[in-house]
């Protein structure tokens, strides 16, 4: 499965390009978001 994630950022842009990954990669970038406190938005990308 893939998944869209925007980086959500206060100080600059609401939010940042889309970024498409896979759940492994995913998973990673949630473990550095919670060690930084960066906030993620994650969906699933629709079926084409």
């Amino acid at each position: 499965m893939r998944f869209e994630i925007q980086r959500l950022d206060h100080h600059q842009d609401p939010a940042t390009d889309p970024l498409i990954a896979d759940a492994e990669t995913v998973r990673a970038l949630v473990e550095a978001a919670a060690r930084t406190g960066e906030r993620l938005y994650i969906r699933p990308c629709p079926i084409a």
